[in-house]
């Protein structure tokens, strides 16, 4: 299972870690780097001190490639650009905008761009712009979200650019693998799936809510921000929702949900903290080593597209 984006990066699988706020951790991200995969550091709203440390205790643990995410909301943005560029770190991917105003910086110091986007017309401009890759990030995601399906987006998408395009969105197997690659992606990207992986920081209790979740856990919130995030159902997200019905501002949405996130997925307070999730959740099963969660997904889409390459026989 190789493809351009392997040689892009330098990995052995294209298989993509989501720079999950919070949980894609140094000890997430160099798992997934030492199997073989692309570990992301997820920034979100951590202050640079905390990122710095992340990018360190990740270069002690492998000298394979890794990179960073921020997100562009952060209120300590241009501090964790700093840090990145300070560190040397070789691959940077986007979140929570247009990152096309520092596409040119980053490249400047000789970085790997990799924009995660929800539309084609967004796309087209960070090519243009000097993206090395994008990943196509359907509604099915957990966090942050657009509002296009990863099987509508993935294909449109690839049709329209000439880098190297990553499906994201409702991926969390070989047979979500085998579906992106059929859609034209280079790639996979996964969030939901490794947070069930024993390397990862999230609290037992929200690892625990995932393996029990069915087709429908999951609800957008934040609409009328318009910054909307796909959560696992819960009493946070039914007093959010609520506010919103009743057309609470904008500003006291923002407070009433700071630091929520900590609180659900790593102090493990699965009704009153926010429970980021893709649609995935009820297909994960398990919680496994993530060299066992890339292998199996790798082997599992390597004999379906066999498979399917003699017509479906066998």
């Amino acid at each position: 299972m190789k493809t351009i984006l392997c040689d892009l990066l330098g990995i052995a699988y294209p298989v993509i870690q989501g720079g999950m706020a919070w949980l894609g951790t140094w000890e997430l991200s160099s798992a997934v780097s030492r199997a073989g995969g692309l570990g992301i550091i997820g920034a979100g709203n951590a202050p640079p001190e905390w990122v710095r440390e992340q990018i360190r205790r990740i270069k002690e643990q492998t000298q394979k490639p890794f990179g960073v995410n921020i997100m562009l909301m952060s209120p300590f943005l241009e501090e964790v650009i700093a840090v990145i560029l300070d560190e040397n770190v070789s691959i940077v991917s986007t979140g929570g905008g247009n990152p096309g105003a520092y596409i040119r910086r980053f490249k400047e110091a000789g970085m790997k761009v990799i924009p995660v986007v929800s539309s084609v017309a967004l796309a087209r401009r960070l090519e243009r712009a000097g993206a090395d890759a994008l990943v196509a990030e359907g509604l099915e995601s957990g966090g942050h979200v657009g509002d296009t399906t990863t099987m509508a987006l993935v294909p449109q998408m690839v049709d329209s650019v000439s880098i190297p395009v990553i499906a994201a969105g409702g991926i969390g197997d070989g047979r979500g693998m085998a579906a992106a690659l059929a859609l034209g992606a280079q790639g996979i990207q996964m969030g939901t799936r490794f947070i069930c992986s024993t390397e990862c920081v999230a609290h037992s209790q929200f690892k625990e809510t995932i393996l029990k979740a069915q087709d429908r856990a999951t609800v957008v919130t934040g609409e009328s921000t318009g910054h909307p995030v796909r959560v696992i159902k819960n009493r946070l997200a039914r007093q959010f929702l609520a506010m919103e019905k009743d057309g609470v501002s904008i500003e006291d949405l923002e407070r009433f949900g700071e630091g929520k996130l900590q609180l659900g997925v790593i102090q493990g307070d699965v009704e009153n903290g926010s429970l980021m999730s893709g649609q995935i959740a009820g297909l994960v099963g398990s919680i496994k080593p993530v060299r066992t969660i890339i292998e199996d997904t790798v082997a599992e889409a390597e004999s379906i597209l066999a498979r399917l390459g003699k017509g479906g026989k066998g």
